[in-house]
């Protein structure tokens, strides 16, 4: 493996982790309605469990409320159980063959608790990176030991390797940032 490819591994690592965060703070709860909140939650059809866009149109009815339509009757109340027993706390309501979901209203206490999800999860995207330059770094000691680079070589790849490790943590700040004033607008 070249220094070349080394580097283009880690910033590719990176920016999943930077993605993989993005994913799981749309998942956080801000009291506005978004058929991404749903994406996760699993419906026994027919016997095996599939994502709730599978059996179902997501949309969104207002500001506050997410629309689930199932396409077939009988899975309206498969799909309203799904829903209610989600980790989300959310209560849906149906009316003929359309599941309405409100999102209620965050407390101040909720929305603090929800800041301390948004900066553990962007912790938890820091340590991936780091470690993502860890092996990038281990990758060009072992190049300098098989003699396949110069020690400057190295040197100046491991500067690069912790510019981008730079780059990706200032963007989980950032993004860590906007999530928390997202949550706390009321």
């Amino acid at each position: 493996m070249s220094v070349a490819e080394i580097k283009k591994t880690a910033e590719q690592k990176m920016q999943k982790a930077i993605d993989a965060l993005k994913h799981d703070y749309q998942k956080v709860r801000t009291g506005r309605a978004h058929i991404g909140l749903l994406d996760h939650i699993q419906v026994d059809y027919y016997g095996s469990p599939v994502p709730i866009s599978q059996v179902a149109n997501l949309t969104l009815v207002d500001a506050r409320t997410i629309g689930v339509q199932p396409w077939e009757k009988k899975m309206v109340a498969v799909v309203e159980k799904a829903i209610r027993e989600s980790d989300l706390g959310l209560n849906p309501a149906t009316q003929g063959d359309l599941i309405r979901v409100p999102m209620p209203a965050l407390t101040e206490e909720r929305r603090r608790e929800l800041c301390k999800v948004v900066k553990s999860e962007g912790e938890n995207a820091k340590v991936a990176v780091r470690n993502i330059r860890r092996e990038a770094n281990e990758q060009l000691k072992k190049l300098v030991k098989e003699k396949l680079i110069s020690e400057d070589d190295e040197r100046r790849a491991q500067d690069d390797v912790q510019k981008l490790t730079d780059k990706h943590i200032a963007e989980v700040d950032k993004l860590a940032q906007q999530k928390e004033a997202e949550i706390m607008t009321v």
